[in-house]
């Protein structure tokens, strides 16, 4: 412990000195899970329209997912699509 201490202790003084409460971390979960939520939603919206063939484009613009996560997911899909 000494030796953490020692390595760490200006963050871990300034951790001790960060006022932060119980309800100021519930706040931070609560939209931490939102937020997670939002994320698979778009994706599960995504999944389906590429099961539809809606175009890539389309696709980002409804979900607002970045290509590459789009892409990913088209990838995950065909690769499931073969092995059945």
């Amino acid at each position: 412990m000494k030796d953490f201490l020692e390595a760490h202790g200006t963050e871990v003084e300034n951790m001790l000195l960060t006022e932060w409460n119980l309800e100021d971390a519930k706040e931070v979960w609560l939209e931490e899970g939102r937020e997670e939520g939002r994320e698979e939603g778009r994706e599960l919206d995504a999944r389906n329209a590429l099961i539809k063939g809606y175009p890539h484009e389309t696709i980002h613009d409804i979900t607002s997912l970045d290509m590459e996560t789009i892409k990913k997911l088209a990838l995950e899909l065909n690769k499931k699509a073969t092995t059945e």
